[in-house]
């Protein structure tokens, strides 16, 4: 069952000022190469897919786009909201901007948490690359759903594994469709899920 984009946690929203255009200047590239290959985007029945993040600059400040804003082809600064603080066990985020943070927030926030040194992640959709993947990187448990302190759990889990810390991409078995990549930066991130989106459109 597909369920993205709709907000499961505990969301204390401080509505705010929209984020600056250079703040948010190499989110939107990439969200919108992802948008144009159908990664990130809109189901048939009217729910978004897909999100981008960057890690900020104090303690536990994500950039990061907002609920909701999958189905929309161009982004600009309000459709991003700074998360300033979450409790993944809690299952609670704060956030200050224009729109509430995503629903994947505390999947993003479990990878920065466990990897300090990781600044940027990508959660995709796409169903052929994502059965082709399948328990050949690291895998989440199938009956883990996305979105809740169980998944952000998983996540840190996986994150302790030599492989994941490796390859840096991992399938959601529980999430149709769902795979999330991250890096040192946005352009890490993005480059390595292109390179296996380009693997899987040639074999």
């Amino acid at each position: 069952m597909i369920d993205e984009g709709y907000v499961k946690y505990d969301c204390t929203w401080i509505p705010d000022r929209p984020l600056i255009s250079l703040e948010i200047a190499e989110l939107n590239y990439w969200r919108n190469r992802l948008y144009r290959l159908g990664l990130i985007g809109q189901y048939d029945n009217g729910i978004g897919f897909g999100n981008v993040s960057q890690r900020g600059k104090i303690d536990k400040e994500i950039i990061i786009s907002g609920t909701n804003t999958g189905g929309i082809p161009v982004l600009n600064e309000s459709h991003y909201t700074t998360v300033i603080d979450y409790d993944w066990k809690e299952n609670s985020v704060t956030c200050r901007g224009t729109i509430a943070a995503s629903s994947e927030t505390l999947t993003h926030a479990a990878i920065y948490e466990a990897n300090p040194q990781i600044n940027g992640v990508i959660h995709i959709h796409h169903r052929p690359l994502w059965q082709n993947l399948m328990y050949r990187v690291p895998t989440t448990q199938e009956n883990i759903a996305y979105g809740t302190p169980e998944m952000a759990a998983e996540i840190i889990r996986l994150c302790q594994e030599d492989r994941l810390e490796e390859q840096q991409i991992l399938v959601m078995s529980g999430h149709e469709e769902g795979i999330i990549a991250f890096g040192q930066d946005l352009a890490k991130a993005g480059n390595l899920l292109l390179a296996y989106y380009q693997q899987s459109q040639s074999s």
